[in-house]
């Protein structure tokens, strides 16, 4: 396996399928998670532990954590919405467990149903599931900083709360906290700051990731200011396909097919194999024939003389 500059983290299976009408097959998913760890990803955000009655596009999670976590070299991820999701989580093995806490309350109650009082009573209780569990030793607990750069709800979100908010979830034990730009409010000069803001906090080590959505086109630019400051774990969405559905206006994720292309352009290597991974786009495609696919790459294709840094 190819050392990796920076490490993409796959949400497609997550972020992309929650957003959407249409309602993969469990087998149709399960080949896309293995397709898509054969061209190199090596993290997959492979579903979430919410109830069914909410997100039936993602009912069958814990199967696919099974499957998933029976794939080599591959770092299965999952959100949950509280403890009880957690706790599903870690019975079924998954590798990194992703806590969403919205540091707008407004948007909170309606993802999750919790005040930030009560996400904050809920990183405790995980931390503690976590550390009584037999895969503690293998598992990552990481609090998503959501609507960290603005809201559709309640407009600006206080800097300085969202530092606060990230020193306190590593105080009470989370392994490390995201970045979360949930509505595409973001723009890079807030990516650099805030960034720099948390790191000085509590440690570049402790918050390594941004999720970044292109809902107003400012994706790969705040892609770019992410690596400027340090960052080395970026979320992206195969297609582009996905967003909250809680967050009115909160679409389009940043798409992995253009994100992995623009870093081995740079010479960064993720360890991806581009022709693979726009094989795995087709794949998919057929399997949400109703559903819009985004991207510059696949439409235009790789230029003729693209060497990627991770061959």
């Amino acid at each position: 396996m190819s050392t990796r500059d920076i490490e993409i983290s796959e949400v497609g299976p997550r972020d992309g399928l929650q957003s959407i009408d249409s309602i993969m097959s469990t087998a149709d998913k399960k080949a896309w998670i293995k397709a898509q760890a054969e061209a190199g990803t090596p993290e997959i955000e492979v579903g979430s532990f919410v109830p069914a009655k909410l997100l039936p596009q993602l009912a069958d999670t814990a199967e696919l954590v099974e499957y998933a976590t029976g794939i080599p070299d591959l770092n299965v991820a999952v959100l949950v919405p509280n403890l009880f999701g957690a706790k599903r989580a870690i019975e079924t093995g998954a590798h990194k467990i992703t806590l969403p806490f919205s540091l707008s309350e407004t948007h909170s109650m309606k993802n999750v149903r919790r005040t930030h009082a009560q996400v904050i009573d809920e990183i405790s209780n995980i931390v503690a599931a976590i550390s009584e569990s037999e895969n503690r030793d293998n598992t990552v607990f990481e609090v998503g900083l959501s609507t960290a750069f603005g809201c559709t709800l309640e407009g600006a979100i206080d800097e300085d709360f969202v530092v606060a908010m990230a020193a306190k979830a590593i105080e009470l034990g989370a392994d490390e906290v995201g970045l979360s730009d949930t509505t595409g409010y973001a723009n890079p000069t807030q990516v650099t700051r805030l960034t720099k803001a948390i790191h000085h906090e509590i440690g570049a080590d402790k918050m390594t990731g941004i999720h970044l959505h292109n809902t107003r086109g400012q994706g790969l630019a705040n892609v770019m200011a992410a690596l400027e400051v340090g960052l080395t774990t970026l979320d992206s969405s195969l297609g582009g396909i996905g967003g909250c559905p809680f967050a009115p206006g909160a679409s389009g994720n940043i798409v992995t097919e253009d994100l992995v292309f623009l870093l081995e352009a740079m010479g960064l290597k993720t360890g991806i194999d581009m022709d693979k991974l726009l094989a795995v786009r087709e794949q998919v495609q057929k399997t949400l024939p109703e559903e819009e696919l985004y991207g510059f790459v696949a439409a235009a294709g790789l230029p003729k003389d693209f060497e990627a840094a991770s061959a």
